[in-house]
């Protein structure tokens, strides 16, 4: 049986979770029934690729986010002001209501000193410093990312910087959401859910349930050729890529119903085989990404 999203109603409905939470908050909001939440989002040790795949959402996108459902206070790479008057923006909202999202690992050598996020009087802010300070505070804590959630490839071997994910400096519970990047349907409907319910149920990495309860093995087109023993041997095959390293068995998460820049595409269906990069352990564990022993 093919398990894609257009042969299974379930999987269909669960296609639109993310826009059904998010125009569901932000009716909340304008009705008055819920508040209008502070959001600080925190850039720290990585390549920002998950702030940008946020930009390219759809539906729901990042214009109906800052205008309609939080107030966006601060963001390394996307707000208007700079130096010391985008840190004071960060620190005047230390003591307000706010859910802290945090993309990055962080590094710890030095006392974090191998990544500085700006100066602030005087001296200068290092990612260490900034997700103890802010982390504790927040009402809620979103790993956005695998570098945030777990390490990821940050702290890939030989990881000089000693980085390490988010969980590892604070001491309360931590919202994961990994992959690399983060799609942004998974931050969109995480934080509207969080906005109008609380907590979304967990599963025992942190994750929620509504985004990576399900194994892309078994939501994956190719399965049927899995089921029948018809494995790739080259890229380019349209078949199984079980024996080229795909790591699809072992990958929890929703990629083959939900697809990348605006559902147009994802890796398996470009021909290439799931390197588990929203799986904990990424890169390292995951490696080799592609292997050519097919015996």
């Amino acid at each position: 049986m093919n398990t894609t999203s257009g042969s299974c109603p379930n999987f269909s409905m669960r296609l639109e979770t993310a826009s059904m939470l998010f125009h569901k908050a932000v009716d909340a909001v304008q009705q008055g029934q819920i508040p209008k939440r502070n959001l600080i989002w925190l850039e720290l040790t990585g390549c920002a690729g998950n702030i940008i795949s946020l930009l390219n959402g759809e539906d729901p996108d990042f214009k109906g986010l800052i205008s309609q459902m939080v107030h966006y206070l601060y963001d390394n790479s996307l707000m208007a002001a700079e130096g010391e008057f985008a840190m004071d923006q960060l620190f005047d909202a230390l003591d307000s209501d706010y859910i802290l999202a945090v993309e990055g690992a962080v590094s710890t050598k030095d006392e974090g000193l191998y990544t500085i996020i700006g100066r602030w009087k005087g001296r200068p802010i290092t990612a260490y410093e900034v997700i103890q300070t802010f982390g504790e505070r927040a009402a809620h804590v979103i790993a956005v990312g695998t570098c945030a959630s777990d390490g990821g490839i940050s702290a890939a071997r030989p990881n000089p910087a000693q980085c390490v994910g988010i969980q590892n400096l604070l001491n309360r519970k931590v919202i994961k959401l990994p992959g690399c990047p983060c799609h942004p349907d998974w931050f969109m409907g995480t934080l509207a859910y969080t906005l109008l319910f609380g907590e979304p149920e967990l599963d025992a990495r942190q994750r929620p349930l509504m985004f990576y309860s399900t194994l892309i093995h078994d939501l994956c087109p190719r399965r049927p050729c899995f089921d029948r023993g018809v494995f790739a041997t080259q890229l380019g095959e349209d078949t199984c890529m079980f024996k080229l390293g795909c790591r699809g068995p072992v990958t929890r998460v929703d990629c083959p119903i939900r697809k990348w820049n605006d559902r147009v595409n994802w890796p398996i269906g470009d021909d290439g085989p799931c390197i588990g990069c929203a799986m904990f352990g990424f890169p390292d564990k995951m490696e080799p990404f592609v292997r050519f022993d097919t015996t």
